[in-house]
């Protein structure tokens, strides 16, 4: 069934919005609002590729290989572009191409783009600016941004795609840039241990003392982690760094509800917002990745905010987390089950990350295929998929776009999830923040 709606959106965006970044299934045309402006980049193409691949649709695979092959150019893109975005999507889609296809001309695109943004780096500090102009080279960054500062989230989150790319090509000047960014954030003083979300390229100073596991700040996290799993855990630079974090946040952020459930608070100049978004439901999961001893309630805290949050608005609003961002499908559970996992010892649990995903899976199984009926019922049109602007509404109205990671992300973890585990191993694959997984160093033969 999964193969069919990614046919169902793919077909669709080649036949309404070819080459450009993403459709608008109602209109039937290019969306030319997306954060990539009205440039045909084909975001879509590059995005959902790998995806397409992993599913064995090949003849669609060729279609998108070929347009990128010939049509992806970023010479003469005259505005200002995320290099995040860029990144995360571009790169990090083309490189697990060629890692799964050992076609070249995937890694060579990646190391094109990637070198239109190295501008970008041309700081005091080497801590990058957010935005690009491709055709210029200049860069600068939100002025909404604490006066101008970078965004922890943005550039702590280069360092799968520039490690790899670097020995892919061998090229160091990409790892060069994100041990440049490691070495910065390591010497600086970190208030309470924690992580500041703005950083001040040209002085080095941290911007507003805003610290948050979620919006700003969750990807820069997540990326400590994989760095350590994408090096086979040979970086330990990565892993102390993980740590240290995370007992600060543990120390400082971290609280109970009334409710008994743990959540983490944003803290913002010593105050505490006792507020939690879903971006930060991912550090439970990663303190229990780490194999660290800690209370196992860290690990499903934010599968039990979901679980509260499916139960009070029922399934409906949890559409806006499958059609939006981030894919984070791996964290709801029945309610059946919440307490016999609260319950397992990690002290002398044997549970390996492998295993426990399976029983995940299974657990929330049910979960999965009502989510995957709301999806059919509320986001796909006669023209592809779109998103909802109110989804506590009973008919909510439709937003009439079909984003690139509809494809990247949400169809490629529901795909997996219904799928064998051996399809694309966690012991040998790790993904990033947009759902391309990229191989592990000295464990997958194809990291190539």
């Amino acid at each position: 069934f999964l193969f069919q709606m990614t046919k169902h959106a793919w077909d669709n965006y080649v036949r309404y919005a070819w080459a450009k970044n993403e459709l608008r299934p109602l209109s039937k045309r290019g969306h030319t609002g997306s954060i990539f402006g009205a440039a045909s980049l084909g975001a879509t193409i590059v995005d959902g590729l790998d995806t397409l691949y992993i599913m064995g649709l090949h003849d669609e695979f060729k279609q998108g290989r070929d347009w990128i092959q010939n049509n992806l150019h970023f010479d003469d893109l005259n505005g200002d572009f995320s290099v995040f975005e860029t990144n995360i999507r571009y790169v990090g889609g083309l490189l697990t191409c060629f890692a799964l296809t050992g076609d070249v001309m995937f890694r060579d695109k990646a190391d094109y783009i990637a070198k239109k943004l190295l501008p970008a780096f041309q700081t005091p500090t080497g801590i990058p600016n957010a935005l690009i102009n491709f055709k210029t080279g200049a860069s600068k960054n939100y002025a909404w941004a604490s006066g101008g500062a970078s965004i922890l989230s943005e550039f702590g989150t280069l360092h799968l795609e520039f490690t790899y790319l670097s020995d892919v090509t061998g090229n160091p000047v990409y790892r060069e840039k994100v041990d440049t960014i490691r070495s910065v954030l390591q010497n600086m003083d970190k208030p309470k241990g924690l992580y500041p979300n703005y950083l001040n390229p040209k002085t080095g100073k941290w911007g507003q003392h805003h610290m948050s596991m979620g919006a700003l700040g969750d990807s820069f996290y997540e990326y400590l982690l994989k760095a350590w799993m994408q090096s086979a855990k040979q970086d330990h630079e990565a892993r102390e760094m993980y740590d240290s974090a995370m007992d600060a946040a543990i120390h400082h952020m971290l609280h109970k509800s009334n409710g008994g459930l743990l959540y983490f608070s944003d803290l913002k100049f010593d105050r505490l917002e006792h507020k939690m978004d879903h971006l930060a439901c991912f550090s439970g999961i990663e303190v229990k990745l780490m194999k660290r001893r800690m209370d196992l309630r860290f690990s499903i805290f934010g599968v039990v905010l979901y679980l509260v949050w499916a139960k009070k608005h029922n399934l409906l609003s949890l559409k806006k987390l499958l059609i939006r961002r981030f894919g984070h499908l791996r964290l709801y559970l029945p309610e059946t089950s919440l307490m016999n996992i609260v319950l397992l010892d990690p002290k002398t649990s044997t549970i390996t990350l492998y295993n426990r995903f399976r029983l995940w899976r299974c657990l929330y199984y049910n979960y999965l295929c009502l989510f995957n009926n709301a999806l059919e019922k509320h986001c796909r049109t006669p023209t592809g998929y779109s998103g909802l602007k109110n989804v506590y509404q009973d008919e909510p109205v439709k937003d009439d776009v079909q984003q690139s990671f509809f494809l990247a992300e949400t169809l490629k973890y529901l795909y997996l999830l219904f799928s064998d585990d051996s399809l694309m191993s966690l012991e040998e694959w790790v993904y990033n923040t947009e759902a391309h997984p990229l191989p592990i160093k000295g464990v997958n033969p194809y990291y190539r």
